[in-house]
């Protein structure tokens, strides 16, 4: 059984809001990375550059995270951009769902290595059952849900939701 939490118009709210602070969090800056695990992550991060765009004239560049989501520690992640152009960067890493931080924390790798100047992530929805020491610095809604139940994002063209099962 689904139950959808988030709809269309939630989400577009959402996403707006999550821009509006990242934009408060990095208003010293004259550009920023948005970088999308590959997935839902990516299309999250398109959305949100699309969101801050409208917002700011700031320079917003979006990068693809290649990993595998199911198990991170057994693939190095992939950046579609030269980790050089990182350096001194101001970078969110996106995600749809928070659940373990696993992937989260996987794909904060490249960019530690390549000495950006700030970090933060953001999640559409953080379930709260983290294993490693990782948070969503900008999340849309926060469920403690349990461990069995599973949070499933579908992005299509207007028709954007959230369900848990």
């Amino acid at each position: 059984m689904k139950e959808l939490i988030l709809d269309h118009q939630k989400i577009a709210h959402t996403i707006r809001r999550i821009a509006f602070q990242i934009l408060e969090t990095y208003s010293d800056e004259s550009e920023i990375i948005i970088a999308g695990i590959q997935g839902s992550g990516s299309l999250l991060a398109e959305k949100i550059a699309i969101e801050l765009k409208k917002i700011d004239e700031l320079e917003i560049k979006v990068v693809n995270v290649s990993l595998d989501k199911h198990q991170p520690e057994n693939q190095s992640p992939e950046l579609d951009i030269d980790a050089t152009h990182l350096k001194d960067k101001a970078v969110v890493l996106v995600d749809d769902v928070l659940n373990s931080g696993a992937t989260l924390m996987h794909g904060c790798l490249p960019f530690l290595h390549a000495g950006v100047k700030k970090l933060k992530t953001a999640v559409l929805v953080n379930r709260n059952h983290k294993k490693f020491p990782i948070k969503a610095d900008f999340k849309g809604l926060s469920l403690s849900t349990s461990s069995y139940e599973h949070i499933e994002v579908v992005f299509e063209e207007n028709n954007d939701r959230a369900y848990l099962k």
